[in-house]
């Protein structure tokens, strides 16, 4: 990537309309730390068919996952530089980074598809793409999505791969990952808490959320104390 198109990234602002395309709706933003299962919720949101899950475009290649190629409107919108290029020129993006020198972000036509279909949009971002739709909308909703405890969390972890080795080798740097978006996500008002101990429970708790918007309850107050004890065991662990 030449740096006039990192500057561009840097600096990106979107569009007026890409803007106010954003206001209109309200989005529904899932966070959390690896294994979580926020993708797990999402997608049995998305079986109830109110739901718009959101694309996000790239110009990296597609990839092979189990022996299948990605495909371009299912997995991801993939462009070109040179089209992701024209796209940021005209502030489509609504949000956008560089990830490994290639461009990711999330167009603002998937919006107006969400729009234009009567569904509630819903994405799945890190904690700091959180941060750049919120400075844009007030209509958005962002949920974060922890496992019930610590060991709980470590045992997921750990079966995501083939050995102990493995997972031993990728440990201290999804760790150091996970202390820095809790900590981030902890010093802001507007997160939403979910614990992913039960799947239907998780996704009930979602879908009270959506439904209640900006208002927050007890049960948030008492997750967000979840979360504080998930930290805390984890630089224990890490000492």
């Amino acid at each position: 990537m030449d740096e006039t198109l990192k500057a561009k990234i840097k600096n990106y602002k979107p569009s007026q309309d890409s803007i106010e395309i954003l206001r209109r709706q309200q989005l529904i933003i899932f966070a959390g730390v690896a294994g979580a299962g926020k993708n797990t919720i999402m997608n049995e949101l998305l079986k109830t068919g109110k739901y718009h899950d959101l694309m996000t475009s790239t110009t990296r290649a597609p990839r092979e996952n189990d022996g299948v190629l990605e495909q371009d409107g299912v997995d991801y919108h993939f462009l070109t530089t040179e089209q992701a290029a024209e796209k940021l020129e005209a502030g489509e993006y609504i949000e956008v980074a560089s990830v490994h020198d290639k461009v990711n972000g999330l167009l603002v036509n998937e919006l107006e598809h969400a729009e234009a279909t009567g569904k509630i949009p819903i994405i799945d971002v890190d904690v700091q793409g959180v941060k750049a739709y919120k400075s844009l909308s007030d209509n958005v909703i962002a949920i974060f999505v922890v496992p019930p405890t610590f060991d709980e969390w470590l045992d997921r972890m750990k079966g995501r791969y083939d050995s102990i080795e493995q997972f031993n080798e990728v440990w201290p740097t999804r760790s150091e990952s996970a202390i820095m978006e809790m900590e981030e996500v902890l010093s802001e008002p507007y997160y939403h808490y979910i614990v992913n101990e039960y799947l239907d429970q998780a996704v009930h708790s979602a879908e009270k959320i959506i439904k209640k918007g900006e208002v927050f309850s007890q049960i948030d107050k008492s997750y967000r104390f979840w979360v504080e004890n998930i930290l805390a065991d984890l630089k224990a662990h890490k000492k």
